[in-house]
């Protein structure tokens, strides 16, 4: 079966760096883009930005622009989020999601991962 895996999350500071990973299994990883959503108790999930099949077109919230990378290696099955210059704002759980349409709906994101926490201290 399909399966996401996060990893990376943990506590630092405000102005301090993360890099997620999403580890990717049971599905053929190139054909599909791949998001990272972030939720937080009480609010609805939050879209950071997405990656097309080939790493060739991004794109991010705009609360994150500027300041948070997505990449992948299609070789080992693996989506990056490099998170810079983090602020308390950014604590959540952040996910990572498959979809099969880079330009289709947030509807669209049918695998999802667990998700790794993120904590970012003031």
């Amino acid at each position: 079966q399909v399966q996401l895996v996060e990893s990376g999350g943990g506590s630092v500071q405000a102005g301090g760096s993360l890099r997620l990973s999403c580890a990717a299994s049971g599905l053929t990883f190139s054909s599909y883009a791949m998001g990272w959503f972030r939720q937080t108790p009480g609010k609805e999930r939050e879209f950071v930005g997405k990656i097309n099949w080939s790493g060739s077109r991004t794109l991010y919230a705009d609360s994150v622009k500027g300041r948070f990378t997505i990449s992948r290696d299609n070789a080992k099955n693996t989506v990056y989020l490099q998170m810079n210059s983090l602020k308390p704002e950014d604590t959540a759980v952040y996910l990572c999601a498959a979809n099969a349409d880079y330009s289709g709906s947030h509807q669209g994101y049918y695998y999802w991962g667990q998700g790794t926490q993120v904590t970012v201290s003031s």
